[in-house]
């Protein structure tokens, strides 16, 4: 099993340098989970992209976020209730001084018992010192 988090899943989705080595960790046989912050975190990218950075239309991020709800209607993703994971990921935001927001990734994967992947410096870091095994794309 695989946790994706939304630095990574942006990379990919907004093709970012390094986005083709996301690809591998969407195999539906690793089972990759996100929590649904995911979804918000993404489409905010995706307006950065379009508005404050001018690198794309309107039109563009329309259809990027059709294929980012595309990707999680068709269960390559599979969501989970970013509430399931709060009490522990506050715990860890505080010991850790993380924001919550990247912690509750950090929370999933330990809960599931699987490898984070992320494009996050913060996270990665904090992932070795809670012994999560983590792949860092950069």
């Amino acid at each position: 099993m695989i946790v994706i988090d939304s630095s990574a899943f942006s990379k990919f989705l907004l093709k970012e340098e390094g986005w083709d080595k996301v690809i591998t960790y969407l195999n539906p046989n690793l089972e990759p989970h996100a929590v649904d912050i995911l979804a918000i975190e993404t489409t905010n990218a995706i307006w950065k992209y379009m508005r404050k950075y001018n690198l794309i239309t309107e039109e563009q991020a329309l259809a990027l976020y059709e294929q980012m709800t595309k990707l999680v209607r068709e269960k390559v993703l599979t969501l989970e209730r970013s509430e399931k994971y709060l009490s522990e990921a506050l715990k860890v935001a505080i010991n850790y001084n993380l924001p919550v927001y990247d912690c509750l990734f950090l929370s999933q994967a330990k809960n599931l018992k699987a490898k984070l992947v992320t494009s996050d410096k913060g996270q990665r870091d904090v992932a070795g010192m809670i012994g999560l095994e983590c792949v860092y794309i950069d």
